[in-house]
Formats: structure tokens, sequence, C-alpha cells
């Protein structure tokens, strides 16, 4: 049994989700395992208006997870999700190792602090040479021996 890596983004009653939301993310948690899954990070993602009226609903929560789940259970998982009265819509999505555990990563705030780079000079920093600059770089620039390569 090989396992798939998978963001899922649910979209919940906003009404449900306001009265317990802690009880709503077990439910989305509890989905994922009943199929066999393994969820490795999940958290509320927007709460707002949606662009259209769904099942009578004007407002939703999207929820974010990544879990790990056989690909054979995803017929059932999706069954599953539509049968689901907290469950309004829900998309997944299969990820490559790399982009999963980076999303991981970035989800659940452990990234890794990198040594920023050299920060770039604006525009007005570079042309504002000071004339004893721009002579230096003509004096080096007349300074560098060129052999040519033999043809």
């Amino acid at each position: 049994m090989s396992e798939g890596l998978y963001e899922g983004m649910f979209l919940l009653d906003s009404s449900r989700f306001a009265n317990d939301p802690t009880g709503m993310s077990e439910k989305v948690v509890a989905l994922i395992e009943k199929m066999e899954g393994t969820v490795v990070a999940h958290r509320p993602w927007q709460d707002g208006r949606l662009a259209y009226e769904i099942e009578g609903r004007r407002k939703g929560v999207h929820y974010l997870s990544y879990f790990r789940m056989d690909p054979a259970r995803m017929k059932e998982f999706d069954r599953a999700c539509k049968l689901s009265e907290d469950v309004i819509r829900k998309l997944t999505i299969k990820q490559p190792e790399v982009l999963f555990q980076q999303m991981v990563a970035a989800l659940t705030g452990e990234t890794k602090e990198e040594t920023p780079a050299e920060p770039k000079k604006s525009v007005k920093e570079t042309e504002n040479k000071t004339e004893n600059e721009k002579e230096t770089e003509k004096k080096s620039d007349s300074n560098v021996d060129v052999e040519e390569a033999p043809v």
C-alpha cells in the first residue's frame, strides 16, 4: 500500500464552525482518519462571504489540510465528504513530495530560515556614483590585459 500526499480544501458551514471550531476541526480530521489517512497539518484558512450561494449558505470557512492516504481510498473519501453535513464542498489535490513538505512547513510555521541575499541597490543609488568611483572604474578597465585565444 503506497500512500499519496494530498492537500485538501474543505468548505465548512460558517455558523457551525463559529459555534464549535474545535469540534469542526476534529470532524475534518476524523473524516480523513476514518479512511485510514494520516493528517500531517491542518488549520482554518479563510472565513467569509461566498461568491455565490451554495446549498442556501452565503458564508463559509475554508479549512486547509495536508494528509497522507492510500489513493485507492479516495473514491470512498469523496463519498464520505459528500454525505457529511458539515462539509459543503471539498477539493483534494495530489501533491509531489517536495511541494507537500514545503507547504506543511509553511502551514505549521517550521520554515527554515535562510540567509538573505544582499539587498539590491535602487536605481538612484546606482546612478548616484561619485566621480571618484567612476574614475576608479575607468582606470581599472584600462589596466585589464586581454589575451586572445589562438585561432
